[in-house]
Formats: structure tokens, C-alpha cells, sequence
């Protein structure tokens, strides 16, 4: 009996190693890979309590939240020969748990690999004014050239961005410099658009007085008053040009006369 006893408490305990080893708790996040017998099954096992015939067959997890991967700073050169140091950050998530556990070792690492060798590729073939313009179009197409490398993997790459472009200090300052440039060539083209409208304005007031000789007197008499409201010791007293004119006719007549 005892003997009996021990076999059946034998027994059991190999029940429960198997059964502890064999029983798995997938996360909702997760996927369970399964191989038996060193084959691949054809589907992953979802969320809940899933029970494995261990040892005959081995289970993998696999995340699929989103993860975040840091591309170190690359010096690149761009297509204008301009030596920059740029990092990025991507952002992607495994769709297939089988495909990125049996097309690729570390799935990670490797997706780290090729972000860093396409950031230096795909920066290369933008001039500098093109990277610190148009970052969106620089993102798009290193999205779109890692989401097609990486599919094969089971790899979804949803975004990539460039986080920092770093160029040498004397670059700064020409770009300091040309910036500079470009600001007082505005402000000498608004200048000029203004003397012209300005212009254009007091031609139309000009032909306006000439139609109205009463007009004349009033804006100096007008000018007269805003004169007066400071206080100065200059007094100004406008003379009309139509009686310099007249004096100027006049003294000519007489001067014929003679």
C-alpha cells in the first residue's frame, strides 16, 4: 500500500509539472506562437488560457502594441554637399506574430538596422533647405520605403520623423546671414510698394485740386491750423502759387511793353 501510494503521489506531481509547464496565459496584447515538433502552426493563439502539449510543442509571445524605436544620430551628407547629423524616431507594430518569429531572428533589432540605413539614404537625396522645410515629405517617403521593407517580417510601420537636424555652426551663420538678407529685401520691396501707392494717391488728390481752386485755399488754411496747435516760435504764412503766377505774368507783360 505504501508503495502504491507513493506511485499514485509520483504520478500526480508529473501531472502537475506537465500541467504547469503546458498552461499559458496570453495577455490581450499578446500573441502565442506554436511549434511542434519544430513545426510552425499555422495560426497564433489569442487572448485567454491556452494549454500546450509540453514538450512536444513550445510557445513563443509575440507583442503587438506599438513600439517605439530611437534611431541614433546619423552624419549624412546631403545632395548639396552639406555635412548634417539627423535623428528620428519610429513608431511600429508586429501584425503577424508568425511571420516575425520565423522570417527574422530579432525582429528589433533589425528594424533598428534598417531605419538607421535608410535615414542615411533617404536624407542623402534631399538638399538642406528641403530637410528643414519640408519634413513632412522627408517622413512620408521614410515611411514608406521601411512599411515595405519590413512586411516581409509581419511589420507594420506606421510613422517615422525626423526629431533633430543638426548642421555645422558656420552654415548657421550663412543661413543667419541669408535670412538676414531676405528680411531686408522685403522690407525695401514693402518700402517701395508703398511710395508707389503713396504716389498714385497724391496724383488723384492733385487732380482733384486742379478741378477745385477752392480746395487749395482750404488745405492752407488747414495746414494753418494744425500749425498753430503747437507752440513754436515759427509763423508760416502760405502764399498762394496762382498770385505768384499772376505777379510773374504781370512783371513779363510789363516787361514787353517796355
Amino acid at each position: 500500500m505504501e508503495i502504491g501510494f507513493a506511485g499514485i503521489a509520483v504520478i500526480v506531481g508529473i501531472v502537475l509539472i506537465w500541467f504547469w509547464n503546458s498552461i499559458y496565459i496570453i495577455k490581450e496584447w499578446e500573441r502565442g506562437v506554436v511549434l511542434r515538433l519544430g513545426r510552425l502552426l499555422p495560426v497564433a493563439k489569442g487572448a485567454g488560457i491556452r494549454l500546450v502539449m509540453w514538450p512536444i510543442e513550445t510557445l513563443y509571445r509575440i507583442s503587438l502594441r506599438l513600439e517605439t524605436l530611437d534611431v541614433p544620430p546619423q552624419d549624412i551628407i546631403t545632395r548639396d554637399n552639406v555635412s548634417v547629423k539627423v535623428n528620428a524616431v519610429c513608431y511600429f507594430r508586429v501584425v503577424d506574430a508568425n511571420l516575425a518569429l520565423s522570417q527574422v531572428q530579432n525582429y528589433q533589432y533589425a528594424t533598428s538596422q534598417l531605419a538607421q540605413t535608410t535615414l542615411r539614404s533617404v536624407v542623402g537625396q534631399f538638399e538642406l533647405d528641403e530637410i528643414l522645410s519640408q519634413r513632412e515629405k522627408v517622413n512620408a517617403k521614410l515611411q514608406l520605403i521601411l512599411d515595405q521593407d519590413t512586411e516581409p517580417w509581419g511589420i507594420k510601420v506606421s510613422k517615422v520623423e525626423v526629431k533633430q537636424v543638426d548642421i555645422p555652426e558656420q552654415m548657421q551663420r550663412a543661413i543667419a546671414r541669408q535670412a538676414e538678407a531676405e528680411r531686408e529685401r522685403r522690407a525695401k520691396v514693402i518700402h517701395a510698394d508703398g511710395e508707389f501707392e503713396a504716389s498714385a494717391k497724391l496724383a488723384d488728390a492733385a487732380k482733384v485740386l486742379e478741378t477745385q481752386p477752392s480746395a487749395i485755399q482750404l488745405r492752407y488754411l488747414q495746414t494753418l491750423t494744425e500749425i498753430g496747435v503747437e507752440k513754436n516760435t515759427t509763423i508760416v504764412f502760405p502764399l498762394p502759387i496762382d498770385i505768384i503766377n499772376k505777379w510773374v505774368q504781370a512783371l513779363g507783360g510789363t516787361q514787353n511793353k517796355k
